[in-house]
């Protein structure tokens, strides 16, 4: 039986454009949960999912109401967390024999990483331009370009640790799938022998290849709203590409906040163990999972293929 790492893209439980209300996502998260319980019968299955809408919707209903101070982002990740745990748990009872359980999950980064001081992460929804400078000033939030709009970004730092790592551990050789370190996981330091939150939300793909290296996974499953990587995407001369070494995709460009922290995180995964990585659509999820569909990411081999 193979152990899989399935991370879960926003689009799981919210596509663009799309309210972000209870039955919005229950109805999405669903249509994942099928899928996913189509691998649950031959494969050991840990998921984690990212929580940019829903983390930056918390911030928004938080900061509405000014007779307290607003909660802080490692508090909000972890609602979110028990909030879309809660979401895939459900739905995925009902798709399978077997126990599945949501595990709160704190993610240690470095209170040095500069990235407290260079914000990327995109939360929240999306704004017009003109709508994104009024809250830039009314707010002081940052904000950066997110495809034709724009959105709030905070401070993403590298993933260095899985605190619950051995919860995950116990609860996979009980047979049950765990649903974990959603949204990147609630962010930590070591604070002398205690943790304590910071205010940042982390990539989620790259906390997935990180608990994928350190389960010792076989295969870390990235899904997206698209069938597979592209090369020069977005330019007349795209060309798929259906398999890669980390090597060939490093010489290339991708999108930061987008394709690029999910090419970064497949590529850590595949150096640091020698296993394989693939990113590729929800839509094809058992495919994708099986390596005949999306990009593969490989240790070795001669050149880029494309279909």
């Amino acid at each position: 039986m193979s152990r899989l790492v399935v991370a879960l893209g926003g689009n799981a439980l919210l596509r663009r454009g799309e309210p972000a209300e209870a039955e919005t996502q229950r109805r999405n998260v669903a249509t994942a949960a099928a899928a996913l319980g189509q691998l649950a019968a031959a494969n050991e299955l840990v998921i984690t999912h990212g929580n940019g809408p829903q983390v930056g919707l918390l911030a928004l209903e938080a900061d509405a109401y000014t007779a307290v101070k607003a909660y802080p982002l490692d508090v909000l990740g972890a609602e979110s967390q028990g909030m879309i745990g809660y979401l895939i748990v459900q739905a995925l009872r009902g798709e399978v024999d077997a126990s599945v359980v949501a595990l709160l999950t704190e993610v240690a980064v470095d209170a040095a990483d500069p990235a407290f001081s260079a914000p990327t992460k995109p939360i929240g929804p999306v704004y017009t331009a003109e709508e994104a400078q009024r809250l830039a000033w009314e707010r002081g939030w940052d904000i950066a370009p997110d495809g034709p709009y724009f959105r709030r970004v905070v401070a993403s730092p590298h993933p260095i640790d899985i605190v619950e790592l051995d919860a995950v551990e116990t609860l996979l050789d009980h047979g049950s799938i765990v649903v974990c370190a959603g949204g990147g996981g609630i962010p930590v330091v070591h604070d002398g022998d205690r943790l304590r939150g910071v205010e940042a939300v982390i990539d989620k793909d790259l906390t997935a290849a990180l608990l994928a290296e350190l389960l010792h996974a076989d295969r870390l499953v990235i899904l997206t709203d698209v069938p597979y990587i592209e090369r020069d995407w977005g330019t007349p001369g795209a060309e798929p590409i259906a398999e890669a070494t980390p090597a060939e995709l490093r010489r290339l460009e991708f999108v930061a906040g987008s394709m690029g922290p999910k090419v970064e995180a497949a590529c850590r995964f595949v150096e640091r163990t020698g296993g394989e990585a693939v990113i590729g659509s929800l839509a094809e999820l058992a495919e994708v999972a099986a390596g005949r569909a999306g990009t593969r990411i490989v240790a070795t081999r001669s050149a880029l293929a494309v279909r």
